[in-house]
């Protein structure tokens, strides 16, 4: 009932509504613009791509994209390109002393998120071939773009409208983020999500094992949902104490309250970054390895997302990214710098770089478990395919019949963060005008 009232007073607020709205209406134009196909598109060979060999190179892409790669439409890039030039701006940060100097200068950031948006320009171009090259490689159909690469006009053509499609969705996204609730490009990547579950779903009810593929999918993401949950929610609290100052007769400060550390304080952000990362080496055969046998090897493993190697490489990436992004965001936090600059401390240690220190020595120790945490969720479809074979005996499950890619853990793992996120701020918003919120 809390729930159902806060939706309707968040309804009845004209500007909460009309940020509601808004939101609505710009996943609505991605959606539409998410079935435009590029110029050319032979719609024959992607429909055999989907049920065959290149299903899983697809269906990962499409994770980023909001489910544009089905349709190979202009928006098949997504926000891909834009992440990855996140990626590589965060990695050049560390290497680099002027980045991260222009950084922390005041609009530092908006100087990076520039210089982000200019890479993204390139990175858009480059996938653009290598998309299409490793989805040439998996036809079996003929070619999915005839002309591509032999055609100079076509070629050119289909790489501008496809980067142009990629700024199109970041400008989309940022529409939201500005002027709408929750994050822009999250909540693109989190519709097209939802918007693939009735297709997948459908296939999954078609095999033989329909009512066994129904009970493991409903048992499967309830309890990954429920897990989920319970770590996103786990923290550790760190107190702090606050000196008092005496001005005339009057007392300032003092009191004790507590720095909330996230088992998982990096939350969705490692999973895209593994998913854009993940598709690298697929992409790259497709482009400097074609038809040879380590591009083949690379294609098949990467490219359909299945086998021994693709899981552990995921996995790794996952945990690794998970360290990473953690480190970064305590670092530009300052909270030892900021807390001394308050007059507060934490009992035992010296404020300044001591506090820092240990801050960041109890991040990343909760962290593992964050990272575990992420990486064993991220590999759940592998697992599913083991856990089948001793429930049924199976050794031909494919992407289409595993319970666990209706929606991928990593998937759940978005939709969930994205609810939260966005159930968060739409809160925060009620809490404002006096008006209670969704959670307690």
């Amino acid at each position: 009932m809390q729930m159902l009232d806060a939706a309707r007073n968040a309804l009845r607020l004209p500007d909460l509504r009309r940020k509601l709205l808004y939101t609505l209406f710009i996943l609505l134009v991605y959606q539409f613009a998410a079935h435009i196909p590029v110029p050319g598109v032979n719609r024959a060979a992607l429909d055999s791509l989907l049920n065959g060999q290149g299903a899983g190179f697809i269906q990962i892409l499409n994770l980023l994209s909001g489910g544009a790669v089905s349709y190979f439409s202009v928006l098949a890039n997504g926000v891909y390109p834009y992440i990855t030039a996140q990626i590589i701006l965060q990695l050049l940060m560390g290497v680099i002393p002027q980045l991260e100097a222009i950084a922390r200068e005041p609009g530092g950031q908006d100087k990076i998120n520039q210089y982000t948006y200019y890479l993204a320009i390139p990175m858009g171009l480059l996938q653009s071939v290598g998309q299409i090259n490793i989805l040439q490689s998996f036809s079996t159909q003929g070619s999915i773009l005839p002309g591509f690469g032999s055609n100079t006009l076509l070629t050119i053509m289909v790489l501008c409208t496809m980067t142009a499609g990629t700024m199109f969705a970041i400008w989309l996204g940022n529409l939201i983020t500005e002027q709408g609730i929750g994050n822009g490009l999250s909540l693109i990547i989190f519709a097209g999500i939802v918007a693939q579950v009735p297709r997948s779903l459908g296939v999954l009810l078609q095999d033989e094992w329909a009512v066994f593929n129904l009970i493991a999918f409903i048992v499967l993401t309830f309890a990954t949902v429920v897990f989920i949950v319970f770590m996103e929610n786990g923290t550790r609290r760190i107190p702090v104490q606050y000196g008092k100052r005496v001005r005339g007769r009057k007392q300032y400060g003092g009191g004790s309250t507590h720095i909330p550390l996230r088992v998982n304080s990096a939350g969705m952000i490692p999973l895209i970054f593994a998913q854009a990362i993940v598709t690298f080496p697929a992409i790259l055969a497709g482009i400097f390895f074609p038809n040879t046998p380590f591009g083949t090897f690379l294609q098949n493993t990467f490219g359909t997302r299945q086998g021994f190697w693709f899981w552990v490489f995921e996995f790794i990436l996952v945990v690794a990214f998970t360290y990473f992004y953690t480190d970064v965001m305590i670092q530009n936090q300052k909270l030892g710098e900021n807390l001394q600059r308050q007059g507060g401390f934490i009992p035992g240690i010296r404020p300044g770089k001591r506090t820092q220190d240990y801050i960041t020595k109890v991040t990343r120790r909760i962290t593992s478990a964050g990272a575990l945490y992420l990486g064993l969720v991220t590999v759940l479809p592998g697992l599913a395919v083991i856990v089948d074979y001793i429930f049924t005996g199976r050794t031909d499950v494919t992407r289409a019949t595993n319970p666990a890619q209706v929606i991928s853990s990593a998937g759940l793992i978005i939709v969930v963060g994205v609810v939260v996120d966005t159930m968060r701020q739409l809160e925060a918003q009620l809490v404002m005008r006096n008006y209670e919120g969704f959670m307690r």
